[in-house]
């Protein structure tokens, strides 16, 4: 295995398609909203004046990239002694020893840099709130070891997204990416919980925090089921606060139908299909509501 394919692994760097289409509405939202409602973008970069609007896109999407990298690599190397321990976890890379735990704490702390490096050519306000994101996205980390409501801080960090894409295109906070970013929180933490029903007992064991080993499978998976219809609710409102044609409402029908789809497929009894859930339908649901969401942002404009 390459470094880079190590590297990869160690972040999961396929679980990029959770997040990425919702950072993607909030820059197509902010450039739609400056082309054709003359917003007008406010805090350029320091001496930087990006109009070129790909240029400002491949910023977020590296952004996005190495902010998510730093997470994931720094949750890899809190955590390496409690995954040395679980039988699901210990093949991960650092307590197989395929990478060095020094060496995925260097790696963190790259791509930490480069990412507030990354926000200082966007604008002045990305660059201020750089240290606010990157404190997010890592202190999740830390809440498995003292609250159950780990899961909603990872929402947190993910639903970042949308409203960083939206300021790197304006330089200003907007309702609709905040509503979208609350869309996010509770879809995030929703399908988190699912996932965390295969550790519940080594995380009682191991006096690790979690809603399912706070409250149980069954309670677990209604909490999952009620953030999901609070994620589903937002999207609604979304939709309506922002005059959506019917391209928004078809990606709302496809994103609310699989969020359905996926609490038929894990049972308490039964979590064989869980990777089916947590991965493979929550990645299709962003990906394809994205797509619609930003086709109907430029059709119906």
């Amino acid at each position: 295995m390459t470094t880079i394919k190590k590297y990869l692994s160690l972040v999961k760097f396929s679980h990029t398609i959770f997040a990425m289409p919702f950072a993607l509405i909030g820059f197509f939202l902010g450039y739609r909203n400056i082309v054709h409602e003359h917003l007008v973008k406010k805090n350029f970069a320091f001496g930087f004046e990006f109009d070129n609007p790909f240029i400002i896109l491949l910023a977020v999407v590296f952004c996005m990239i190495f902010a998510r990298s730093a997470a994931m690599a720094f949750n890899r190397w809190l955590d390496k002694n409690f995954d040395a321990k679980n039988p699901r976890t210990a093949i991960r890379e650092i307590p197989a020893g395929i990478i060095k735990s020094n060496s995925a704490l260097w790696f963190v702390i790259i791509n930490c840099v480069l990412f507030v490096v990354c926000t200082f050519f966007i604008n002045k306000i990305c660059f201020y709130l750089s240290p606010v994101a990157l404190f997010v996205v890592l202190f999740y980390s830390y809440t498995k070891r003292f609250t159950a409501l780990c899961h909603l801080v990872l929402g947190v960090g993910l639903s970042l997204a949308p409203i960083g894409a939206y300021l790197a295109v304006t330089g200003q906070f907007a309702l609709l990416p905040i509503l979208f970013s609350f869309t996010v929180l509770f879809w995030v933490s929703g399908f988190d919980i699912i996932y965390a029903l295969q550790d519940e007992e080594f995380d009682k064991t191991n006096q690790l925090h979690s809603i399912p080993a706070a409250l149980g499978k069954s309670k677990a998976l209604q909490v999952s089921n009620m953030l999901h219809v609070l994620s589903a609710i937002c999207v609604i409102i979304a939709g309506t606060y922002g005059h959506f044609g019917w391209w928004y409402w078809t990606g709302v029908a496809i994103f609310c139908g699989l969020l359905i789809y996926q609490h038929l497929l894990v049972k308490p009894n039964d979590l064989s299909k869980i990777n089916m859930a947590f991965f493979t339908t929550n990645g299709i649901a962003s990906v394809v509501f994205a797509i619609f969401v930003i086709l109907d942002l430029f059709l119906n404009s």
